[in-house]
């Protein structure tokens, strides 16, 4: 499972969702993520795939906090 925007960092993901951007899932392939609940994020996508993971919690579709 991804963030729509290719985050470089966890950190980044964090400060993201901490000044009230929309941030949105995505899991190619295994159709839609959860539009409530807990999920897990890794990334970033490319060039260097899966240097963080991340657990998130997604309320309406969007991220709305990072641990």
């Amino acid at each position: 499972m991804y963030t729509v925007k290719n985050f470089k960092s966890k950190k980044s993901l964090k400060e993201a969702v901490k000044n009230g951007e929309e941030v949105s899932l995505f899991a190619p392939g295994l159709g839609c993520p959860n539009d409530n609940g807990v999920e897990y994020v890794e990334g970033p996508h490319y060039p260097k795939p899966h240097t963080w993971y991340a657990e998130v919690t997604v309320k309406n579709g969007l991220v709305v906090s990072v641990k």
